[in-house]
């Protein structure tokens, strides 16, 4: 390396990690409430100021944030967080970028406005550098250049770089040139503008599998994205970023009760809600199983070859956290029934209460299978006196494995499930739609157990099979 270079390297990160030269709001938040009073300051919130408190003191640092719109998110991170950096280090240069110039001016604007506004901070916007795209500090390096998405950069290195949603709506999202425009745009622009050291947080809302979020923990896996996603609605207590109980709204920036989330999730739809509310997105026609590959049977058939259950219990030491799930099916010739479905959040005693009822609304279904995992090993030994033909059933490869396994089955139109009326039957679409990125497996879990197990023993009472179960 030659000596210029190496020079221009140490002075890149001698002004990175210079320390700040000024004091001021101990947090992003600190600073938000001196900007505007009324803020509000949500659980949720103090976990990003604390990532990206991190965040800023983390060479090369990769943040991602997800959480659900007009919960003050792109405010905290486009105009609070550049603000208190450059409090923080003043000679820190910032590039923001959003995915309309509109937009990434509207940021630099409000960035620009909140120092002008508060010499208290010790920070003052140069005279001659005042527009809203670009603009710096009186007597420092430092400052803010805002780009719509596809602006070029060049010429402009940046000690922190922000992104702002990237994709406008769903119409973008579901554009495979806008997302790879998106894309270009990080690899042949804002990457490489990149000073050394300098760290990068991405806040956006979720709407496609392929979003930006998607390509960067992917495709750029090896950089080290730490992804922060906090959804609208606790699914798992166990791994909640808010620590809530199961089911439990967040607290919101917008005052939003429960009752308005709940009115929320209805006129979003399921689709809507878990991309930007729960920030797992799903494609619209399904992945592994799409969604036009489900037949319906209008009437439940006369003749049954062979009838079973399948169930999916919830994992040992977890309570009423994950879904049980039993269903009953039945093979005709080559097709194949989907009858009846149980599901519901149980303990083991509940559980073991739905093994009986089913088991007594649907006697010809002798054979049950159980996944030897969970709490299935308890609910066969509880009930191996009781209940007839409960079959241990030792999975084999991955759950994505066993899915694509059985995919041939309602792709070809050999999968038949309850009217579309049903009240449960959306839901099994839904979920095996999104599967692997959705946030419940438990329906898909039962029906690829009980799909795998009828391909391998179309009639007669259970035996030892191949392929990916081993029924013992």
């Amino acid at each position: 390396m030659s000596t210029a270079i190496w020079e221009a390297a140490l002075e890149a990160a001698a002004r990175f990690f210079e320390p700040a030269t000024h004091t001021g709001p101990v947090t992003p938040g600190d600073l938000a409430r001196i900007i505007d009073p009324r803020t509000v300051q949500t659980p949720a919130l103090d976990l990003i100021d604390a990532a990206l408190e991190q965040l800023l003191d983390e060479p090369d640092g990769r943040l991602i944030i997800t959480m659900p719109p007009q919960e003050g998110k792109s405010t905290r991170v486009a105009r609070d967080f550049p603000a208190w950096a450059l409090v923080r280090n003043p000679d820190l240069r910032i590039i923001s970028g959003s995915y309309a110039q509109g937009l990434a001016n509207r940021n630099g604007r409000a960035v620009r406005n909140a120092i002008a506004a508060h010499p208290d901070l010790g920070i003052t916007i140069a005279d001659d550098h005042g527009a809203a795209s670009e603009w710096s500090l009186a007597g420092h390096h430092g400052g803010l250049v805002s780009v719509g998405r596809g602006a070029g950069v060049a010429g402009r290195p940046a000690d922190l770089l922000i992104i702002d949603d990237p994709l406008k709506d769903r119409a973008e999202a579901d554009s495979p040139t806008i997302r790879d425009t998106c894309w270009d745009w990080w690899t042949d622009a804002l990457a490489a503008r990149l000073a050394p050291g300098a760290p990068v947080v991405l806040i956006t809302t979720r709407w496609h599998e392929d979003d930006m979020v998607g390509r960067l923990t992917t495709l750029d896996a090896d950089a080290g994205w730490q992804v922060l996603n906090i959804p609208a609605q606790c699914e798992e207590p166990d791994t909640d970023p808010l620590g809530r109980d199961l089911d439990e709204y967040m607290d919101s920036a917008r005052r939003r009760t429960p009752a308005q989330w709940e009115a929320r999730k209805r006129t979003a739809g399921s689709r809507t809600w878990a991309a930007l509310y729960q920030g797992h997105p799903s494609p619209q026609a399904g992945g592994i199983f799409q969604r036009d590959w489900w037949r319906h049977w209008h009437h439940p058939p006369t003749r049954l070859d062979h009838v079973i259950q399948s169930w999916d219990m919830a994992f040992k030491g977890t309570d009423r956290t994950d879904f049980v799930v039993g269903q009953v099916w039945a093979k005709i010739d080559a097709d194949y029934y989907l009858l009846d479905q149980v599901r519901g959040r149980w303990n083991f005693p509940e559980t073991i209460a739905q093994v009986r009822l089913l088991s007594d609304r649907w006697p010809m279904a002798i054979g049950k299978l159980v996944e030897d995992k969970a709490n299935g090993p308890a609910v066969i030994d509880t009930l191996r006196n009781e209940l007839p033909g409960l079959i241990p059933v030792e999975p084999r490869g991955g759950k994505t494995v066993r899915a694509e396994a059985v995919s041939p089955l309602p792709e070809a139109g050999n999968v038949y499930l309850p009217p579309a009326t049903t009240p449960w039957v959306q839901a099994f679409v839904d979920e095996l739609a999104s599967f692997p990125n959705g946030s419940h497996d438990d329906q898909t879990d039962a029906a690829t157990q009980a799909l795998a197990h009828l391909a391998i023993t179309p009639t007669g009472p259970a035996t030892h099979g191949t392929g990916f179960w081993d029924i013992g």
